[in-house]
């Protein structure tokens, strides 16, 4: 069992060693992928090394036990370790998705229910900037598109990490189960008679595309200024900086109006384009590879309705997982991680039952 990790090892003494070589450090890329590379196979060669070392002292135990049964208890509680050892090596040895530590671009939209989900959009806002909060994670403002109650019709959200993360804690490997239609039921600030009502708000999730990830030939863009607006048709300022390019090959079409200056627009415009390049080329690459994609469960599905917040009930519930808890005050203010981890379990499971 594991033959497999005995290459791995072999691949992470080969990198420890061209890690501490300084020369290395002169190319700040390569250095990155190759301190990335170890960071992935450290955890696998420092389980496997504890499951051999247990295997062994089973052993042992098992040679006292057959002299002295006092030792009877001691196999036990050494073979349910190493099959919790054999568990984690399992979940380890899953392949991971190389976006996984990509920061990534938030979009969220209102949909069904008209001012109801604007507002709605702006609670599952709150809810992903208190989320990045939690982890100390940095959040920036891209562009937002408020409605006359306070909502938003649409806004985009940067969510970048500070510093590095732990293999599977990275950003777009938390979030990326966030995408799809969110649905909620609540009684409205607006309704008089006090009925439920059903709204729905979408949100995209893409991994932020650096300029080696997507190359973007300048002849392939259409670039139009306009003047910026806000709520209500209001002007926002008097010059024309507000931006809208067109990707021709692909009909892709992202505007921003947020900043104040036409060059700052553009940079931004540009910036969630290369996100939606990148997203769109890996989603094509995992129609054509059909066997790696129906390894993976169905949360990775932007169409779909993924999740239900029902706030009489109080109820947090994902479709797609059968997650169901009764915190979703809690969850609004930013405790996601259960929720998200049944979506990462469930994943890890379709792909574990698809290599066997």
């Amino acid at each position: 069992m594991f033959e497999a990790v005995e290459d791995l090892i072999g691949e992470h003494a080969d990198l420890e060693k061209r890690l501490a070589d300084p020369a290395i450090h002169a190319d700040q890329a390569g250095a990155r992928k190759l301190n990335k590379r170890y960071a992935e196979l450290t955890p696998i060669v420092a389980a496997y090394r504890e499951w051999k070392r247990t295997g062994d002292d089973i052993g042992t135990a098992r040679e006292l036990a057959s002299e002295d049964p006092e030792f009877a208890d001691e196999v036990k509680e050494l073979e349910r370790h190493r099959e919790e050892l054999t568990e984690r090596l399992r979940l380890l040895l899953v392949p991971r998705d190389p976006s996984d530590d990509k920061d990534v671009i938030l979009e969220i939209k209102a949909g069904e229910g008209g001012d109801e989900s604007a507002l709605f959009a702006g609670d599952l806002l709150r809810m992903y900037l208190r989320y990045a909060e939690r982890h100390g994670w940095k959040t920036e403002l891209i562009e937002s598109n408020e409605s006359d109650l306070g909502g938003y019709k649409d806004v985009q959200v940067a969510v970048k990490m500070k510093g590095s993360a732990e293999p599977g804690q990275g950003i777009w490997a938390r979030l990326k189960y966030e995408g799809g239609v969110h649905r909620v039921q609540r009684v409205p600030a607006t309704e008089s008679q006090g009925r439920i009502h059903t709204s729905a708000a979408g949100v995209l999730v893409l991994p932020e595309a650096e300029d080696v990830d997507v190359e973007i030939s300048p002849n392939d863009l259409r670039i139009d200024v306009y003047r910026s607006s806000g709520p209500g048709g209001q002007s926002v300022n008097t010059t024309d900086s507000a931006v809208r390019i067109t990707h021709e090959p692909t009909g892709i079409v992202v505007s921003c109006q947020n900043e104040k200056s036409q060059l700052q627009n553009k940079e931004q415009a540009l910036r969630i384009l290369r996100a939606r390049l990148l997203a769109a080329a890996q989603e094509e690459a995992e129609r054509e590879a059909s066997d790696a994609r129906r390894s993976q469960v169905r949360t990775v599905d932007r169409s779909e309705r993924v999740r239900t917040y029902n706030f009489p009930e109080n109820r947090i519930s994902d479709h797609r997982v059968g997650f169901k808890a009764y915190n979703l005050d809690q969850v609004l203010d930013g405790e996601l991680d259960p929720v998200i981890q049944a979506c990462v379990d469930a994943d890890s499971a379709a792909k574990l039952a698809a290599a066997q």
